[in-house]
């Protein structure tokens, strides 16, 4: 594959429809694959991202020292540094996908008509999958991953900070795909950091791509839903919540807020707005934003809370709606249950909150009246990852409502045909 090529508008078009040809083509066999095949290309994989290491790490720092010099921010560098532990888990992930459930030809659900007609939903692969992402390499094995194993050919489109990362991790992967002998352009990377690339990769490639994930930032993805002529499983920004309610655990609160925020701040996954109950200020608070100062963050709250912690910062209307990704997190009193549900609806992208109670009423309402696409009970979160959810992976997380929603694994790349079985009926 080309490392470079002439960034003439007219040779990325030859490129990239040379690219989508390819795809298409390799999605055929791949619609077939045994689950056999597939699980060993993918153990073949993982064992060749291992053997990799050290050039994958050498082409990392290349990408952390161009990088630094760029002066990119201190969360961004984090999603794009791999080590050694992380490579491991990179190809821990790989096999973790081989290991689970093949989805292809699975039956959802069948039925009999008075008829006799016997009736099969099951699931097929959706065919050609675009991803575009940014920053983070590792999404290269988990996208590559997932599309084989679901039965789909991919396009992957990685960021030019991740570049040569990302092509390294790429190698591993196709060499996997030779040793079971599956087409190497079931796995494609575009070669090329041109962003015209991204611009004929959205036009779908003349009928060569079913579907685009786009995986990175707010400015990102509004490209691609207002340029896509494919469909799109959108994955917006992490504005998450946490809400302390009354009855919460005290201890409980301090250490799921404490992981949410600070364990990894630069996922989407990471805790941004937190909002406590007026009732469990004097109780929960100081012990709370306490624990959060110790971490290192920078703590923007309203007027409440400043008048509780005056080294609090005043917090804006911006804030409310601001993905810091960042050591950061804004804090607010709200009025019970109620409050907590009218702060969310208004200022949330839809991706994941928390609440923190014992109060089984609070949980049923915050449940049932918040719709995000991840709602979680006492935990954090942080946990907002298909791979936390028993997926092996994840593409990213879509907060659109139609297809997939949540973690995009397996299940989500795949769409479902019908299968009719008769004795020779006619309709009358």
């Amino acid at each position: 594959m080309l490392d470079r090529v002439d960034e003439s508008s007219s040779d990325i078009r030859t490129l990239m429809a040379g690219i989508g040809l390819r795809a298409r083509a390799a999605s055929a066999p791949l619609a077939i694959a045994t689950t056999e095949a597939k699980n060993a290309a993918l153990r073949a994989m993982a064992s060749e991202i291992e053997a990799a290491r050290e050039t994958i790490l050498l082409a990392n720092a290349k990408d952390m020292e161009a990088g630094r010099a760029r002066g990119l921010a201190g969360s961004f560098l984090d999603r794009l540094e791999l080590n050694e532990e992380r490579i491991a888990a990179m190809a821990d992930g790989v096999r973790a996908i081989a290991e689970l459930p093949d989805p292809v030809g699975a039956i959802m659900t069948e039925w009999d008509r008075p008829n006799g007609l016997h009736i099969e939903r099951v699931r097929t692969p959706l065919g050609v999958v675009g991803v575009i992402y940014e920053s983070r390499p590792n999404v290269t094995a988990d996208a590559g991953a997932l599309c084989l194993k679901s039965g789909n050919a991919v396009i992957l489109r990685g960021g030019s900070d991740s570049a040569h990362s990302s092509r390294a991790i790429h190698a591993a992967l196709v060499e996997g795909l030779r040793e079971a002998g599956l087409p190497d352009d079931a796995i494609q990377l575009i070669p090329t950091t041109d962003r015209a690339a991204v611009g004929e990769l959205l036009t779908g490639l003349s009928g060569t791509i079913d579907v685009i994930v786009p995986r990175g930032g707010k400015s990102l993805v509004a490209r691609v839903e207002a340029d896509a002529r494919v469909p799109v499983f959108a994955h917006l920004e992490g504005l998450c919540h946490i809400y302390i309610d009354q009855s919460a655990k005290r201890d409980m609160a301090v250490e799921i807020v404490a992981n949410a925020k600070m364990r990894r701040t630069g996922i989407c996954g990471a805790l941004e707005t937190l909002l406590i109950d007026r009732a469990a200020v004097e109780t929960h608070l100081k012990p709370i934003l306490e624990r959060l100062a110790e971490l290192g963050c920078e703590i923007r709250g309203d007027d409440a809370i400043r008048a509780a912690w005056p080294q609090a910062k005043e917090a804006e209307d911006a804030d409310w709606a601001t993905e810091y990704l960042d050591a950061i997190v804004s804090v607010a009193v709200v009025d019970g249950i109620g409050g907590a549900i009218s702060h969310i609806n208004r200022w949330s992208s839809r991706h994941t909150e928390a609440i923190i109670a014992e109060d089984a009423d609070a949980v049923a309402r915050f449940f049932s009246e918040i719709d995000s696409a991840i709602l979680l009970h006492n935990a954090s979160t942080q946990f907002a990852d298909g791979g936390e959810f028993g997926m092996g992976a994840e593409i990213g997380i879509a907060t659109g409502k139609m297809h997939a929603r949540g973690p995009v694994g397996l299940e989500q790349l795949c769409s479902f045909k019908y299968r009719v079985r008769g004795t020779g009926q006619i309709r009358p």
